[in-house]
């Protein structure tokens, strides 16, 4: 009998290259376990001249096609150059493919100079993009909070370290575009001397005569004394066109910054909301197989990860079972479900309006004991009532939040929809709390609106008792962020410490009990948004504040880190960190937007002090740029002023709608395109349990046979 080499294909049962057909078998066939598939009624509607499942034909053309297909597509689809290190090879695959590449390059020479240019421009964007990522500052304390106490506790850390940089960058420009140009100009002159023929009347910051340490501890926490005039504070600048004109467009650069930077981290965190909130990457499946990183080497490092898959794993457990329940609910349960929400919202607004009556009750009061000559003489009770507004906004924040927490799981919502709710309550009362105060200050310098009141009929201002109210708004924000600043610092000290060391000397299981501390997220997540709120509003009126508030949050930042690790215990209920990523930033913009609202109304429509600022002798702080721009070149001072005209407005209006509508068009079909694969997804996940299904009914009944 001769011998057939191995090579030879008709050694292999085949004809022509071809696999040969399989030999029969008993028990039910290919093409009849294909054809009860959940995808095969799919295949049916692709119109006439298919094939069925698993005929002769069809197994042998699509055994061949496949070989044929996957190595065409292994030799089209190469990985571009300088992928290799993100196949799932072994290195030394991975070394034979880049020395492969290296001289497919060299034999094929350099390629078309656009192509070289579009791989400079790609390994220069991964490499900026790695730079990043390596100066990213506490990348791995980051890690750490995450692996230990959740992807909720890391997402308050990293709006920490956000808002960090938000002030370091304010605090860059406030030195180049106000601080420089103060002194490149000449020495700034010192306090305004006494002049009687002034209709404004005078102003006379800074202490007179001999000041006690008590005095200048007084006035460094109030911002007067000999920190009034000083390059903290607005009035201290002097009236230098240059000056006057840096200073207000950095106000809007700042503000431009901010939006920007706020802009691009919610569109990034929205990004991750919506894969999460469509379920399709919260499979069970895909967090147990895909979710690990097999590049982990040490024993912390896979600890952490394993802790980070657990409280995911919690996350999505407890919205299924929350989702399970609403699912489930008859038409009386949702009826009475929604009832208890209504009425518990009812009594949220009403505890909200009760704290703003309070904080406008307040600044009243404050304004009135100024005046007082016992308050005059005594500073330790002049001090507690210039802090009066910030102490009544501090207790209304320090009692209300605590019963919105009570109140949040009553609605029946997943545990992050509560963090939501309770983030949107809290914050609206801090925020609505600041603009009542900047209302209270507002009625107090333009004396109600009233322009024939006779404090406010000479110079347009109350020039009596603020004779230069940008600085007095300056002290204000400043008092604000310095009694935040004390009272987190009077509660890490004083509290969390001491009960940390206090429980530790109590025996069994009282001292577990009062040891153990759950980080705060949504009440830590409030102080950073209303700190951050108050630097914002008060950045124009005191150009320092960013730089006040930079040193706050990095020794907030440290103090915060020691008392987590050492006091902290993980949270019980952890919530989806994608959310709060998109919904954290969301309430940044929308501080951001109420503190815009009384610094575009001072520019506009207050007029400046008459004895205090850059911007004093003019009408309104906004005349400035009109004014400068007068001085440009004729040519430029057209282009400007044409881009305030409607010729110029209308087409980018009509421009603007044109990419609008492109852009939902755009995202309509992408809408359309991913249904379609989450579909094909839903079938090729039926398909597989089918086939797991039949696999286990075959090998049952061989057992049997």
């Amino acid at each position: 009998m001769e011998e057939r080499p191995p090579w030879d294909p008709e050694a292999w049962g085949s004809v022509e290259g071809r696999p040969a057909p399989r030999a029969a078998r008993t028990g039910p066939s290919l093409s009849s376990v294909l054809n009860e598939l959940p995808s095969a009624a799919t295949l049916r509607y692709r119109g006439p001249g298919v094939l069925p499942w698993g005929s002769e034909e069809a197994e042998d053309e699509e055994a061949w096609r496949s070989m044929q297909t996957s190595a065409d597509a292994a030799l089209q689809e190469q990985p571009e150059p300088g992928a290799s290190r993100e196949l799932p090879w072994p290195m030394l695959a991975r070394r034979a493919h880049r020395q492969r590449l290296a001289r497919d390059r060299v034999a094929q020479g350099a390629g078309s100079a656009g192509a070289q240019w579009t791989r400079l421009i790609r390994r220069s964007k991964e490499k900026v993009r790695e730079g990043l990522r390596s100066l990213q500052p506490w990348a791995w304390t980051l890690k750490r909070i995450g692996g230990q106490f959740g992807a909720g506790t890391e997402s308050y850390f990293s709006l920490l370290r956000f808002l960090l940089l938000l002030n370091v960058l304010a605090s860059v420009l406030t030195a180049c575009m106000i601080l420089l140009p103060t002194w490149l100009e000449g020495t700034p002159p010192g306090p305004p001397a006494p002049n009687a023929s002034s209709p404004c009347g005078s102003y006379n910051p800074g202490s007179h005569g001999l000041v006690t340490f008590a005095t200048e501890l007084f006035n460094l926490l109030s911002g007067e004394g000999f920190l009034e005039w000083s390059p903290l504070f607005y009035g201290f600048y002097p009236p230098r066109p240059h000056l006057a004109i840096t200073y207000l467009c950095a106000a809007f650069a700042i503000g431009l910054l901010y939006l920007l930077l706020i802009l691009h981290r919610s569109v990034s965190g929205l990004k991750q909301t919506l894969l999460a909130e469509s379920e399709a990457l919260t499979r069970y499946s895909h967090r147990v197989f895909s979710a690990w990183d097999f590049g982990l080497s040490g024993e912390v490092h896979v600890r952490l990860r394993q802790r980070l898959i657990l409280y995911e794993l919690q996350v999505e457990l407890e919205e299924a079972r929350v989702r399970r329940r609403a699912a489930v609910r008859t038409l009386g349960q949702q009826a009475r479900l929604w009832s208890v929400r209504l009425l518990l919202n009812l009594v949220v607004l009403a505890l909200l309006g009760a704290a703003f009556y309070g904080i406008y009750w307040a600044t009243g009061a404050t304004v009135d004991l100024q005046d007082k000559p016992l308050i005059q003489r005594t500073p330790v009770l002049k001090l507690v009532v210039d802090y009066l507004p910030s102490i009544f906004i501090s207790v209304v924040n320090f009692v209300l939040p605590p019963v919105f927490k009570l109140i949040a799981p009553l609605e029946g919502y997943t545990r992050s929809r509560q963090i939501v709710f309770i983030l949107l309550r809290t914050v609206s009362l801090r925020l609505v709390s600041l603009l009542v105060l900047l209302f209270s200050l507002w009625n107090e310098i333009t004396c109600g609106g009233d322009a024939e009141d006779e404090r406010c009929k000479t110079c347009d201002y109350n020039y009596k008792e603020l004779p230069c109210w940008e600085t007095r708004m300056g002290q204000e924000m400043y008092k604000l962020l310095l009694f935040d600043l004390l009272t987190g610092l009077a509660v890490i000290l004083l509290y969390q410490f001491p009960r940390k060391l206090l429980c530790g000397l109590c025996p069994g299981v009282l001292g577990r009990f009062a040891r153990t501390q759950e980080f705060q997220v949504p009440d830590e997540v409030l102080g950073l948004i209303y700190a951050q709120t108050v630097v914002w509003v008060g950045s124009f009126f005191c150009p320092l504040l960013p730089l006040l508030n930079t040193v706050k949050f990095l020794l907030l930042f440290y103090l915060k880190k020691i008392t987590l690790f050492s006091t902290c215990s993980p949270a019980s209920r952890t919530f989806r960190a994608s959310t709060v990523n998109f919904f954290f930033p969301l309430v940044l913009l929308l501080g951001l937007a109420i503190s815009a609202v009384p610094v575009l109304y001072s520019i506009f429509l207050i007029p400046p002090s008459k004895l205090c600022g850059p911007f004093r002798g003019q009408s309104s702080i906004w005349v400035v740029i009109p004014a400068s721009i007068r001085e440009l070149p004729q040519t430029a001072q057209n282009v400007l002023f044409f881009l305030g005209t409607q010729a110029f407005a209308v087409p980018l209006l009509l421009i603007s709608s044109i990419l609008m509508a492109y852009t939902v068009a755009l995202a309509n079909s992408y809408g359309r395109l991913i249904s379609e694969l989450k579909r094909q997804i839903q079938t090729e996940a039926q398909n597989k349990v089918f086939l797991a299904q039949r696999a286990v009914a075959l090998s049952s009944a061989d057992r049997t046979l």
